[in-house]
């Protein structure tokens, strides 16, 4: 295993994932439920499936498009997502 690939993924998507929407909507339901390893268990495994899912696809997509294309096409998708929830945040 690559340690330093191992690392820097685990720090950026640690801090990425703190104060994030799937971080609340874990709090909101262990505080719902009260049941702590219910909501642990399921959220760590949603998590650790969409990563699975993320990484596969991440994983091949370098087989059918050029990198750049890849790396242009997820700052778009955040420049839209970020856009999307700027409007709705002025909204209301």
């Amino acid at each position: 295993m690559d340690w330093k690939t191992f690392l820097t993924t685990f720090v950026a998507i640690f801090l990425a994932e703190l104060g994030d929407k799937t971080q609340l909507a874990t709090l909101s339901f262990a505080a719902g439920f009260k049941s702590f390893w219910g909501v642990f268990i399921a959220s760590a495994l949603a998590l650790t499936v969409s990563s699975l899912l993320a990484a596969l696809l991440g994983s091949n997509l370098t087989r059918v498009f050029p990198m750049r294309w890849i790396q242009t096409g997820a700052g778009v998708l955040f420049l839209i997502l970020g856009t999307l929830l700027l409007i709705r945040s002025l909204r209301g």
